[in-house]
């Protein structure tokens, strides 16, 4: 197990409104599904009030980020058209911004959809993709001046060993950054829990998820009642709770700097437990 102390020297990033000093504590991103067809169940479809009020009620629980999404990435997802998907995400990301006082993400590969939510108040794109599947969102994001969550995507990829695919995509997508001219403090990095790995692979990531801190950027984990965890336990999606607690708590033990979540309220105290453990906080 990495241990993570208090008297470690945090690394620190403004992201929108507020600060984040990386190794101080795991911080926790609320899941915005704007979609009809989310693996969770949680998926919104186009009801604005309803985000809106998700996204509150999520800040009040205790989230530090929210990132909302307007097209599913599950297995077998059908891609939606650029405005479908900004139309989904833009009046979320608008009123959020005026409402509430965390930094709202958008989770899109798309350079288009990124555009239209940074210009509507966002302060952070999320691509699962790292910057490899549209050339021009490394670009966008170095225009705008805003952090990117770089995710390894292992769909479509040939399997060699877990940590070292992940660590080939990483240095693949900060290599994109880099030549954009994004500062390498200004990224975070996503290994991909659940996107082209089987349940061993995934459980083998987490086991080893410390490895990847030799690469200098924070982690961003999202297990959050995903396929692996149903798969070990025989459960259903909506059944799923603890054992996302389970992994989440293990991802921050192996350094994980922020969880990204469905059940806000309930991670939020796996999160200051955990970090009472492994951060002494």
């Amino acid at each position: 197990m990495r241990e993570h102390t208090a008297l470690e020297t945090p690394q620190v990033l403004n992201i929108g409104p507020r600060q984040f000093a990386w190794g101080a504590r795991t911080y926790v991103m609320g899941i915005i599904n704007v979609t009809p067809d989310s693996f969770s169940g949680d998926g919104l479809a186009s009801d604005v009030e309803a985000a809106v009020a998700q996204g509150l009620r999520f800040v009040r629980e205790g989230a530090d980020l929210l990132d909302v999404g307007g097209e599913s990435t599950r297995p077998g997802f059908e891609a939606v058209p650029v405005q479908d998907e900004v139309r989904r995400v833009v009046p979320v990301i608008e009123r959020l911004v005026r409402e509430c006082d965390v930094p709202i993400s958008v989770d899109t590969y798309k350079a288009p959809v990124a555009e239209a939510a940074l210009e509507a108040g966002g302060h952070l794109v999320n691509d699962i993709w790292g910057f490899r599947r549209d050339s021009a969102m490394a670009s966008l994001a170095a225009r705008f001046g805003v952090p990117a969550v770089l995710m390894h995507n292992q769909r479509g990829r040939r399997f060699r060993d877990v940590i070292g695919d992940i660590r080939a995509g990483f240095e693949a997508s900060l290599a994109l950054a880099e030549a954009a001219g994004i500062p390498r403090q200004r990224l975070i990095l996503d290994p991909g829990f659940g996107f082209g790995w089987t349940e061993e692979q995934n459980l083998e990531m987490l086991r080893r998820l410390g490895e990847l801190k030799a690469l200098g950027c924070p982690l961003l984990v999202g297990t959050s009642r995903k396929s692996t965890i149903g798969a070990v336990l025989g459960l259903p999606v909506e059944e799923r709770l603890l054992g996302t607690a389970a992994t989440v708590a293990i991802a921050i033990a192996q350094g994980a700097d922020i969880v990204r979540v469905h059940d806000v309220a309930a991670m939020v105290q796996v999160c200051r437990m955990t970090d009472a453990i492994v951060r002494r906080r």
